[in-house]
């Protein structure tokens, strides 16, 4: 039994400190981008900042039931911040879509069509797009990939290129964050 007493002491505490913390979404997306809270970090956020931020999106999962964790990072980034003090209105938050994620912003209905299945991205796409989120859609993909315009989700935007709407939010100040 003494050789165990340290494991079982240690698989307690484990348990114990993984039911004291739990991801939680919101306030900004209900249903996407859970986040672990964290209390007294050493760097503070400046809550009182204006965060500008273009997410480039160009990959996508193979399996077309899934969705796309790239995105999710929006949802994550809105509610962490907001989860720790910030304003919504002080984070302006843009995607620019384009590559294999295409697929991952058209409608449920051109998704069935084509896959077979509903688009999993669908409904935090749309909640995104409520909360205010950008969505840019390349115009080079959209007619290399064979997802027209007609096809995107209500709000979606179609530009010339990824590269000419990661340059132009750049230089309105916006900070691309890649993953």
């Amino acid at each position: 039994m003494k050789p165990l007493l340290p494991v079982i002491v240690l698989s307690m505490l484990l348990m114990y400190t993984g039911k004291a913390q739990e991801k939680k979404t919101g306030p900004i997306i209900k249903d996407y981008g859970k986040v672990w809270p964290i209390t007294s970090p050493d760097y503070k956020i400046e809550a009182d900042a204006e965060f500008k931020v273009v997410f480039d999106i160009m990959d996508s999962p193979e399996d077309t039931s899934k969705r796309n964790g790239s995105i999710e990072t929006a949802a994550r980034f809105l509610n962490m911040h907001a989860q720790s003090g910030m304003s919504p209105e002080n984070m302006k938050v843009a995607l620019v879509v384009h590559n294999k994620a295409s697929k991952d912003i058209i409608t449920n209905q051109a998704y069935q069509k084509r896959f077979g299945v509903d688009n999993p991205n669908a409904e935090m796409v749309q909640q995104l797009l409520d909360a205010g989120v950008e969505f840019i859609f390349c115009g080079q993909s959209s007619l290399s990939r064979n997802f027209p315009r007609q096809e995107t989700m209500e709000g979606v935007q179609l530009s010339l290129s990824a590269m000419t709407a990661l340059i132009q939010l750049q230089n309105h100040g916006y900070r691309l964050i890649k993953f």
